[in-house]
């Protein structure tokens, strides 16, 4: 089992049971599952992931009148479950992991993700949320939510940032992956600039993958995971995973300006093309920089296109 299935079985065997027991009035206004911090949350946990945060273990969600009531005595009768489950030993939790099982405010959960205790009113407030938090509030497992507040604000979440900001955003990616990948990186290597040359290539990895997220309506996961995420990726995903394994395994010093950068050109190439069949650009040049602009001329709020082109 991974954590995710792990979680799901632990509660419908253990935690369903308490609540009935325990919580029979509140029963169909409680909220299960596991979404959030760590990389069970994924489905991407394995043996290594076990030696911290990993084991049984469930999120409750309550609305806020509800938590007022019940929030702290069902804290306490979560506290008093199994900690090992089916041979699984109990969760260690480390001081620095916080909170990432147990009894939760819904607002209040959503808001140590994306800092607002309401869905964002502005494109402003979508703005300022990372894409990696916007990833933790919408994985995960719901595995029961009777009364659909939990879900509804999770699914407003997941149907991704509106358009303006998506442009807002592949316009600045365009920019920073092209003058990282495409320009800088090989000029530093030029150079014998090793390390600013690692810096760039490391910044164009990380630019040009989250192009690749916009360009899908998915939000880009916490840098460990992005690069796993790609597979289940429809749009150039399993096409540009293995291009990035190619690069990152490849001696920079002796490669550099022959195979990485040939790798880096089919990546640009790739995520122009599709550019062009979104109809974010319209325009034949391979160098992504060039259409930062064209994709920021596409936004309709004037405030949001008024930024520089590389804000985003």
């Amino acid at each position: 089992m991974n954590g995710l299935q792990l979680s799901e079985k632990y509660f419908f065997k253990i935690g369903l049971k308490m609540l009935q027991e325990k919580f029979p009035d509140y029963i169909n206004r409680i909220a299960a599952g596991l979404v959030g911090e760590g990389s069970e949350c994924y489905g991407f946990d394995d043996e290594i992931s076990r030696d911290h945060d990993w084991g049984p273990g469930f999120c409750l969600w309550l609305a806020s009148e509800d938590y007022s009531i019940i929030g702290t005595h069902l804290q306490i009768e979560y506290d008093r479950l199994p900690k090992d489950f089916e041979g699984y030993p109990a969760r260690v939790t480390t001081p620095l992991s916080n909170q990432r099982v147990g009894i939760f405010e819904i607002y209040s959960f959503f808001k140590q993700f994306t800092g607002l205790d309401h869905l964002p009113h502005t494109l402003l407030e979508w703005q300022r949320i990372p894409e990696q938090y916007l990833a933790k509030a919408t994985n995960g497992k719901v595995f029961l939510d009777p009364l659909g507040l939990f879900s509804k604000i999770r699914n407003d979440f997941f149907a991704y940032y509106p358009e303006d900001i998506r442009l807002k955003k592949i316009a600045a990616r365009c920019m920073s992956a092209g003058q990282s990948g495409q320009y800088n990186f090989s000029r530093s290597l030029q150079r014998k600039e090793y390390v600013a040359a690692h810096y760039a290539l490391s910044q164009f990895i990380r630019d040009s993958i989250s192009l690749i997220f916009l360009l899908n309506r998915r939000y880009k996961p916490f840098y460990k995971w992005m690069h796993r995420s790609l597979i289940d990726l429809p749009i150039l995903g399993m096409v540009l995973y293995p291009i990035y394994e190619n690069i990152v395994i490849s001696d920079i010093k002796n490669n550099g300006l022959g195979f990485i950068c040939h790798q880096i050109e089919l990546i640009s190439i790739r995520i122009i093309e599709e550019l062009i069949k979104q109809d974010l650009s319209d325009i034949a040049s391979d160098f992504l920089c060039d259409h930062g602009p064209i994709v920021q001329n596409k936004v309709k709020d004037s405030t949001l296109r008024s930024l520089h082109v590389m804000a985003g």
